[in-house]
């Protein structure tokens, strides 16, 4: 992260300076007060004010997003490397390197909790509202794929026996691709049970009087 002390007579004009001088608005950077005195001159006719400040730019939150996830990475032994796509709404992170599978966990499960960390890292002090989607290697595309299918196997089984089938617990992400998949479906409908981390998808018989 860039910065850069200044001194001058006040803070505003220390500001000021710092401001030109890091060619960025006043929202960009976090302000610092590294020292501040002030002292009377000569017989006491003359007052000597001096502040230093230290001006930093602010990470935005992909910036903060990916560097929080190199330093997990790290801590846990995982030699890999992190790209980043900004996207409207969300962040992309997606992991590349060898034998990540540990990073993935049974059905994505470690996937999902380093994930939640992440975001839950980033948000704390940030204003920026994107989510932070974290991917393995294209794991969460062949997930996709296989729960789209998954979905639409279980809907056939549904309407063939014409009762409910209830899946096992996924993430809020994984139940809206299962939601999404049969949404127009003729036959069945879908919705969602239990509290997390255990809430649960449901594909049901569509009936009269469903909506």
């Amino acid at each position: 992260m860039k910065s850069v002390e200044v001194v001058a007579k006040t803070k505003e004009e220390a500001l000021e300076l710092a401001l030109k001088e890091l060619e960025v608005e006043e929202s960009k950077v976090k302000i610092e007060v590294v020292e501040e005195t002030s002292s009377k001159g000569f017989l006491g006719l003359l007052s000597v004010n001096r502040v230093k400040i230290r001006a930093t730019i602010k990470e935005d939150l992909a910036q903060t997003a990916g560097r929080f996830l190199r330093e997990i990475l790290v801590n846990m032994g995982v030699f890999a490397q992190v790209e980043m796509f900004k996207r409207p709404g969300y962040v992309m992170l997606n992991i590349n390197g060898d034998d990540l599978g540990k990073l993935i966990g049974r059905h994505g499960q470690t996937l999902n909790a380093l994930q939640y960390l992440v975001n839950l890292a980033v948000h704390r002090d940030s204003d920026e509202q994107d989510r932070v989607i974290i991917d393995v290697a294209g794991y969460r595309k062949r997930r996709e794929e296989n729960l789209t299918r998954l979905a639409l196997s279980i809907a056939e089984r549904v309407k063939k026996k014409g009762r409910e089938e209830i899946l096992n617990p996924m993430s809020p992400q994984e139940r809206r691709i299962i939601h999404l998949t049969l949404q127009n479906s003729k036959d069945v409908i879908t919705h969602s049970e239990g509290e997390d981390p255990y809430r649960r998808g449901v594909i049901a018989p569509k009936t009269n009087n469903s909506n």
